[in-house]
């Protein structure tokens, strides 16, 4: 009984102890004011000209495209080309066996050289009859006959000699088919031996296809609310409708993560689509190293407005609260101050504010979730935004 009343008054002793130490360090929270302001770093918009630009997607098309198909029926004796080559003008693709065109061509010479005889003959009997007639030995009915003789042999002559052309055409043009563009030639569609109908209906045989290569023109199709858009500021000269003076635009491919490839506008249709609500434009790209290939979809960036300048910050100063965004600025008290903004597009990293932001304005670029609106915060830094997002986000996002 005497131990635990010992031990009752050593524990009250030690409680009186320690309640000072404890008031006093509540005393000393209390005076310092709570948890210290987040550390943020600040930043002035960059100033900036800029220009607005669409983005569509679309596919390559070949500036010429011919299809290989023979204007004689003959079997096919020769190819001189190896699938997917480059071709030239002029490069012999396919042979017709030319032995039956060069059996008819000496007939056709034959034949002129009769009409030609027969010619001679008729003139000479003429010249005769002339001489007669004057000495009245012959009736002028009979002259009548040697000079219409004479004229069906001038006649057959000429017959002879357009057919003897046509024989010529065949042997020497038409029986070696040859490339009527530079480009890139397709697979054979028929192999040596086989016979090949020809003709200029739709029942001719297709021997292979050539596509040009170098320039190329790329289509996409854009509404018409951009199709305005464009007119109105492209202002009385309407280079986007007619394509003259060609508007620059830039495309990238699947595969790149920016657009490095560059063009010009040349083209525009003359109608909107009535079912789809809209418009066919065509650009032209040079393809030197034939990379570009008809069929091949790409992104094409047209410019969208006038040039203008506009502010720029980083797209880690945006914060979203439901559909709207806003950035966190610094007053000169040092408070966080909300501001809602309108986006427009990234330029290069940087995200454009159309409305909302002033040039003076500093904007949190670091520590935004930190800070709050409304709250006291510690400026760590000022200077110029970095970019935040590299170039190949500029077609996954596009404000509104």
């Amino acid at each position: 009984m005497q131990f635990t009343t010992t031990a009752r008054l050593a524990a009250w002793l030690l409680a009186a102890a320690v309640l000072p130490l404890t008031l006093a360090g509540c005393d000393q929270s209390q005076q310092s004011g709570g948890p210290p302001a987040p550390t943020v770093t600040v930043a002035n918009p960059v100033q900036r000209t800029v220009v607005d630009q669409d983005e569509y997607v679309g596919r390559f098309v070949a500036v010429n495209s011919v299809e290989i198909r023979a204007r004689l029926s003959g079997y096919l004796a020769e190819i001189h080309f190896q699938d997917g080559q480059m071709v030239k003008k002029g490069d012999l693709l396919f042979t017709i066996d030319r032995r039956p065109f060069e059996i008819a061509l000496e007939q056709m010479r034959a034949n002129l050289a009769q009409a030609r005889a027969n010619l001679a003959f008729t003139e000479g009997d003429l010249a005769r009859g002339q001489q007669l007639l004057g000495n009245k030995t012959i009736t002028e009915q009979t002259y009548d006959q040697r000079m219409q003789a004479k004229r069906v042999a001038e006649a057959s002559v000429a017959a002879q000699e357009a057919m003897l052309h046509a024989a010529e055409l065949d042997l020497n043009e038409y029986s070696e088919l040859r490339s009527p563009i530079d480009g890139r030639i397709g697979d054979r569609r028929v192999s040596v031996g086989n016979l090949v109908n020809g003709g200029f209906g739709g029942n001719s045989t297709l021997l292979a296809t050539i596509v040009s290569v170098d320039p190329i023109r790329f289509e996409f199709t854009f509404d018409e609310a951009s199709y305005l858009r464009y007119q109105r500021f492209a202002g009385a000269s309407t280079q986007m409708a007619s394509g003259q003076g060609g508007v620059p635009v830039t495309l990238r491919l699947i595969d790149e993560p920016d657009f490095q490839h560059t063009g010009r506008m040349d083209f525009v249709d003359n109608v909107i689509d009535r079912s789809s609500g809209t418009i066919r434009g065509r650009a032209v790209f040079a393809n030197p190293g034939a990379i570009f290939t008809p069929g091949m979809f790409g992104r094409v960036r047209v410019p969208g407005s006038p040039s203008y300048t506009a502010l720029l910050v980083p797209d880690a100063a945006i914060g979203t609260e439901q559909a709207r965004k806003f950035v966190l600025v610094v007053d000169d008290g040092g408070v966080a101050r909300q501001k809602y903004v309108t986006l427009g597009q990234l330029d290069d990293g940087l995200r454009v504010v159309k409305d909302g932001l002033a040039p003076g304005d500093r904007v949190i670029v670091k520590g935004l979730m930190r800070a709050r609106s409304g709250t006291k915060v510690a400026v760590e830094a000022q200077g110029t935004p970095a970019a935040s997002a590299p170039p190949q986000q500029a077609d996954q996002v596009k404000a509104d």
